[in-house]
């Protein structure tokens, strides 16, 4: 039974109006200073609540203990050799995680910062696979207010809370600085890339302040996406009766996080740029032999605004002797008595390198007069350049900003003029790709906003983008190998397609790298980027097929080095030819792919059909046949790869009894409802790709195995109201019909009656759904048919929230809107509102049904973009001609005699991939 209650989020249940004065609104609402209509909103005394870890059970543990023994065996070898291990459950960080995240600075691809809902900047990913997550505190805005002839001042951080130690006698450091904003009155927007921070009164009562930050992640403009800049643009509105002189504070640590302002080398350099831009840059010396960092912070002069710099301060005292020295409480000392710096400190030069324990700052001042009643705008930005992305065994690119910018670290001061120039276009730009969406009545507006926000991994979720045209250099890429292990690699470095291919004409748009997670550190996880990749193909179809190309070339190789898989002990090779990569890699991505080493992934019965259902998808799409037929040698190997799973010969695959798909703790027996599911679906598009593409012998081959397959399936697994989890138990899986879901949204015909697969999702709705919570969290994995949640293992009683998100995809795909949105919504309510558990910008890829996350800041929740996808198709699938390809296929009198014959494997004879195939487009 369905409650009514569960809809209340489709009112307008964040209007500004809550949050903000309708004054305020008003007064605002000139350059984009107003917070939307449409947004995720946090007021900035909010509590940030710490995030509750999952753990396991007992009997969990039990079963996992040598799994864990080995684990633990591999995370200190690869310390040993100064590596991060991809996947290290023992390691924990001293910041313990927060409900505190928003929206992260920058392009994709180029480093991220992270800033928090109530400003403060963390979660720190300049160099690849390392997330440093404590604030750097010295990084903040500040604001300074002085009315009546001096007489009357303001002056606060503008952030809320204060820093330990605030005001204690003698501090010399930012604990001396005024932070008296309780942020009562002050609200935070979210609708990714943009953010607006609105102090409604402030520390003034007589001033209206209003932040956006704006970044570059723009759908289709491969260009300035990639740019690692943002700007922050303050809209101010005195209420006053008098003038009021408002100085803006804009202070910067030479960090990377954690404590690398400490390390010593950094130095600062004031510059005046062109166009009235000015600011300082702040020179990284990397530790590790990793490439330098240069951070530009700046703002824009205008007739109205004067832009002052303090090139160099110390962020403490404590190692200050020098009477030239200025200390933090210094210079917070003379922004309040003057509100801006001397004009002279841009003639100051480069500072002197910092000395190992003294942490270098530097400050941006932007001043100006507002009149009685008048507005004002005063804009800064902030860059970094880091040219040259290094990966731990030593092979560097350079990213893809640089094809743009050049590979000088000095070009950050370009970057921060560019976003200074050109952020009001950028905002037309992304108000041109959201309007859309936000301004269609059918949604619910907690979908809307959501949609945009989860977005956000695509910046924080660990991006690399290279310039492909840029050929990797390598040093000391052979650390830690032996003389085996050296001679596998240098052969592997000559025949490896995925490493040596680098562009691809007109397309060009560079590599791209994403992690599946922060907790995660392995690049492209294949299995999970199947959920994702609705994303990417919606707003940068370009990276997308990109991808693709990466893991078709990949199929063709195989990489002789010994592993272990640390699930059970065996050793195996790292790549086999045929089977599709469970990953580009940890530490030498493209060049040593498959970091996850817990299971062998080469007999996973998921990742090939996965990659035959997006690869036609892609296909379908676009419609891009030079990418149909540059990947079809890969979709023909991973399918010929996948008959040595269908052991009775019908058609059908099994698995084999360990956990051999993206569930890797949930054990699969026999013929199984998800990889059974995607095995048919993948049957079914190689036929129809091959039909396509002119390859009718394979076509016909494929079409004859689904047609077979199919009705062993069905036999198998339906009870009469769902496809049973497996051969051995009548779990109701959450993500049953995952090869259907695929199916849809390529625009292929329905593998099954349509009825039945309506059933099928209506039990899930009931069951998975609405038993768990009332449908508060999400889509549990696996639910029993008595109703209780299947606690098989730690998966099966989990909710994932990609899942669900894809779930909900399958539902509006068939019509079921209400269960469909309602499914969704649960991901929404227990993870992104005020009454959930506070994952915003970091949701992870699960919790229990305690609200207990496990991986945070997770790839796999960009699957809400699927539903937007069943929404609205692309015009490619929306306007295909509505006929059944399958149809289309000829089958042979042979072959339709061998398909009669049940249980005979011989259908056809095998027709090999690898020919010399002509191609002929018949769409």
């Amino acid at each position: 039974m369905v409650s009514g209650h569960l809809f209340l989020c489709r009112r307008n249940s964040w209007p500004a109006e809550e949050y903000v004065t309708k004054t305020a609104l008003q007064l605002l609402d000139f350059d984009g200073g107003a917070p939307p209509s449409e947004a995720w909103r946090r007021r900035l005394d909010s509590h940030a609540n710490k995030l509750k870890e999952f753990t396991v059970t007992f009997m969990e543990a039990m079963k996992m203990m040598s799994l864990g023994v080995r684990l633990w065996s591999y995370v200190r070898e690869e310390a040993s050799q100064g590596r991060k291990a991809p996947i290290d459950p023992f390691t924990r960080e001293n910041h313990k995680p927060s409900a505190s995240q928003g929206v992260p600075l920058g392009g994709m691809g180029s480093g991220s910062i992270s800033r928090g809902f109530r400003g403060e900047f963390k979660h720190w990913q300049i160099l690849p696979g390392s997330c440093e997550m404590s604030p750097v505190m010295a990084n903040q805005f500040s604001i300074f207010v002085s009315r009546d002839g001096g007489n009357k001042k303001y002056s606060s951080v503008l952030a809320p809370g204060h820093h330990e130690g605030l005001k204690k006698s003698g501090d010399e450091g930012i604990s001396s600085w005024d932070w008296n904003l309780s942020g009562q009155h002050s609200t935070y927007h979210a609708l990714f890339p943009r953010a607006w921070t609105v102090y409604d009164g402030e520390p003034d009562p007589d001033l209206k302040i209003s932040c956006r930050q704006i970044s570059p992640f723009i759908p289709h403009d491969y260009r300035d996406s990639s740019l690692p800049t943002s700007v922050f643009v303050y809209t101010l509105v005195n209420t006053g009766k008098d003038r009021a002189k408002v100085s803006l504070l804009m202070t910067w640590a030479n960090s990377i996080g954690g404590a690398s302002h400490n390390s010593g080398g950094h130095y600062n350099e004031p510059f005046i740029g062109e166009d009235g831009v000015s600011g300082v840059l702040l020179h990284h010396k990397t530790g590790k032999d990793n490439p330098p960092v240069t951070f530009a912070i700046a703002a824009c002069e205008t007739q109205n605004v004067s832009v002052t710099v303090l090139p160099a301060f110390n962020l403490s005292g404590e190692n200050c002797s020098s009477e030239k020295c200025t200390t933090a409480k210094d210079m917070w000392d003379k922004m309040s008595q003057d509100g801006q710096f001397d004009r002279a400190n841009f003639d100051r030069g480069c500072t002197e390198p910092s000395s190992s324990g003294n942490a270098v700052c530097a400050a941006v001042s932007a001043s100006t007069w507002v009149e009685p009643h008048g507005r004002c705008t005063v804009v800064f930005a902030l860059a970094w350049s880091s040219p040259k992305i290094k990966f731990q065994k030593g092979r560097c690119y350079y990213r893809r900003y640089t094809k743009f910018y050049g590979t000088s670290e000095r070009s950050a001061i370009n970057l921060v003029h560019d976003a200074l120039t050109k952020y009001k276009r950028w905002e037309e730009q992304i108000e041109e790709w959201q309007n859309p969406i936000l301004q269609d009545e059918r949604l619910p507006e907690w979908y809307k906003f959501t949609l945009f926000n989860e977005l956000y991994f695509l910046v924080a979720g660990g991006t690399v983008w290279i310039d492909s045209e840029a050929p990797g250099l390598e040093e000391n890429s052979r650390h830690g190998t032996n003389n085996e292990q050296e001679r596998i690699l240098s052969e592997n470095a000559n025949t490896n397609p995925v490493a040596n291919h680098t562009s691809f004409g007109d397309n060009d748009v560079g590599r791209f790298l994403y992690l599946e997670g922060i907790e995660y550190i392995m690049w492209c996880t294949y299995d999970v980027h199947f959920y994702a990749s609705f994303a990417l193909l919606n707003l940068f179809p370009k990276i997308e097929l990109s991808i693709q190309r990466d893991f078709a070339h990949a199929v063709l190789f195989e990489d002789k080095r010994k592993v272990k898989f640390l699930a059970d002990g065996t050793w195996g090779i790292r790549k086999v030819k045929g089977a599709v990569p469970h990953d580009l890699g940890t530490h030498d991505p493209w060049h040593e792919m498959n970091a996850y080493n817990i299971h062998d992934t080469s007999k996973w019965k998921d990742l090939n059909p996965k990659f035959v259902l997006q690869v036609y998808r892609d296909f379908a799409a676009t419609g891009d046949l030079v990418f149909a037929r540059d990947v079809w040698p890969g979709v023909c190997a991973a399918m010929d790869y996948m008959e040595q799973f269908d052991r009775d010969g019908d058609g059908l695959i099994e698995n084999d009894g360990f956990p051999d798909q993206t569930y890797d703790a949930w054990t699969v027996r026999g013929v199984s409802a998800y990889s059974g599911c995607l095995w048919l679906a993948a049957l079914q598009a190689a036929a129809t790709m091959a039909h396509r593409l002119g390859d009718r012998t394979v076509a016909e081959k494929f079409k004859v195995k689904f047609m077979k397959a199919k009705m062993v399936y069905e036999s198998k697994l339906w009870n009469g109201s769902y496809f049973n989890y497996d051969s051995s138990s009548r779990s109701i899986q959450a993500d049953q019909l995952a090869g259907q879901w695929y199916t849809a949204a390529a625009g292929l015909p329905p593998l099954f009656d349509e009825g039945r697969i309506r059933n099928v999702l209506q039990k899930i709705f009931e069951f998975n759904v609405m038993r768990v919570k009332g449908g508060r969290l999400g889509a549990v994995n696996g639910m029993n048919p008595n109703g209780k949640v299947d606690e098989t293992c730690m998966q099966s009683r989990e909710i994932w929230t990609g899942v669900t998100y894809s779930v909900a995809a399958t539902m509006l795909h068939h019509d079921m809107e209400y269960q469909g949105f309602t499914t969704a919504e649960g991901i929404f309510i227990a993870g992104w509102s005020d009454e959930g558990y506070g994952y915003w910008f970091q949701t992870p890829e699960g919790w229990t049904i305690d609200g207990h996350y496990r991986s945070l800041v997770y790839m796999r929740p960009l699957a809400i973009w699927a539903m937007q996808w069943a929404i609205t198709p692309p015009k490619a699938i929306l306007e295909a001609p509505k006929i059944n390809v399958m149809d289309r296929i000829h089958i042979s009198p042979l072959a339709l005699r061998a398909f009669s014959e049940s249980g005979v494997r011989k259908i056809a004879p095998k027709t090999s991939c690898f020919s010399s195939t002509v191609f002929h487009c018949d769409c």
